[in-house]
């Protein structure tokens, strides 16, 4: 090996080392911000919800071909624990060609809280965020709320959203948990479920607690009506339409409140291509933002939009190359076919940086009371296996975008028959 690409290979793999671990004892922190979290809440004396101050609400499901799961998210929100009067719910059936259109009005029966809106099969499909723009503007309520098609609400999960809402009048919209019903099917959905626990327990709740920082996820949330509309409600470009709202938020001063206490529970994708397609969107749809925002990155105002901007292009760029530099470089080095010549415990340092990573999954995870033998063995495994996945989506999302130029569309997640726990 020549000189100059022993140099480079050695830069390379420190690099991947200080990087690795700089992203993990940031991750590290906010773990201790979401344990400071959870016992500030636990410790709260639950306020009373004085349901005369609580806005009327229009809640939005959009839905394309959701025969398996539509009946049943229909049925947990007639189970809304919400003031008579104050609750609006639309269902609008996004072009479907299945039976979704006779599931929704077989669910819904005689309740007047639902309204529908029909887009004919030949508009219909082009995205969660025109439906949502179609739907919104005729809305009655004083704030909107977000559920996907496939969601369990828990009973009082909306009014919780709603009255943290209306408790400050910074905030521009609240968030809450979601958990995954079909945890248990099989080895992805244990996996999946993992990864969702411990985002929300160290990246929302760790943000949220130091920084007052949160991201909409693409449901059970809660936003003011007046907020979207002074937006002008959700990019249509966009595949992640909940993050690219949450830069525009930011970027008006707004706040977005995390509210671990108010749960949905979600389908999760069941075989590995469906979870590629959504994973390659969500990419793709990141890939936009950081082109979109990324050009006046030290211009925002307030800093919370930037620190948003770093945190999504050190994550799925900078974190994601490291690690994928690290392992080929591991790999290769086992089979003789590249050496670092360098010194240091990096045996150590990676032993280090496993164990700590364990460790955060673990203290999420016995949040939910799910910290068990069976799942410390999925984290290992998950740390082996899973997590590399990403590294495909991430370099598939950018051969899309910048070899291939390919149009973004939205590619609609596959649901299962449903089976709650």
């Amino acid at each position: 090996m020549s000189l100059f690409l022993n140099v480079l290979l050695n830069g390379i793999f420190v690099f991947s080392v200080i990087f690795i671990w700089l992203m993990l004892l940031y991750q590290f922190v906010l773990c201790l911000g979401g344990f400071c979290l959870r016992q500030r809440l636990r410790r709260q004396v639950p306020a009373a919800i004085d349901d005369d101050k609580l806005p009327s609400v229009t809640v939005l499901v959009p839905a394309h071909n959701e025969e398996k799961v539509i009946a049943a998210t229909m049925a947990h929100l007639q189970r809304l624990q919400y003031p008579e009067g104050k609750l609006e719910i639309m269902i609008i059936n996004d072009g479907s060609s299945d039976g979704t259109h006779e599931a929704v009005r077989r669910q819904a029966g005689t309740d007047r809280r639902f309204r529908f809106l029909d887009i004919p099969t030949a508009a219909g499909g082009r995205g969660k965020s025109l439906t949502l723009n179609r739907a919104f503007r005729e809305a009655r309520g004083e704030a909107i709320a977000i559920y996907d098609a496939d969601n369990l609400p828990e009973a009082d999960a909306l009014r919780l959203l709603a009255w943290d809402l209306v408790s400050d009048r910074r905030l521009a919209a609240v968030t809450g948990k979601f958990r995954a019903y079909n945890a248990g099917r099989n080895l992805l959905t244990r996996f999946i479920n993992l990864e969702s626990i411990a985002f929300q327990w160290l990246i929302q709740a760790g943000r949220w607690f130091f920084l007052r920082i949160s991201t909409l996820p693409g449901t059970n949330y809660i936003i003011w009506k007046s907020v979207l509309e002074a937006l002008g409600g959700w990019d249509e470009e966009a595949l992640t339409e909940d993050t690219e709202l949450t830069f525009r938020i930011y970027q008006k001063g707004l706040l977005i409140g995390f509210l671990p206490g108010a749960v949905t529970w979600e389908q999760e994708p069941e075989n590995l291509a469906v979870w590629v397609r959504q994973r390659t969107r969500w990419a793709r749809g990141n890939n936009y933002l950081i082109g979109k925002f990324g050009r006046r990155l030290w211009r925002e105002r307030p800093k919370a939009t930037t620190f948003e901007l770093l945190n999504l292009f050190f994550l799925y760029y900078f974190f994601v190359f490291a690690i994928l530099f690290s392992d080929l470089i591991f790999v290769l080095s086992l089979f003789g076919l590249v050496r670092v010549n360098l010194f240091g415990p990096y045996l150590e340092l990676w032993l280090l940086a496993f164990l700590l990573y364990i460790l955060e999954v673990m203290i999420a995870l016995s949040y939910e009371r799910e910290d068990t033998p069976l799942n410390l063995l999925l984290t290992v495994l998950a740390y082996f296996t899973y997590t590399k996945l990403w590294v495909f989506v991430v370099l598939k999302s950018l051969y899309h975008d910048l070899v291939q130029k390919k149009k973004r569309t939205w590619a609609k997640t596959e649901r299962f028959d449903i089976k709650p726990k």
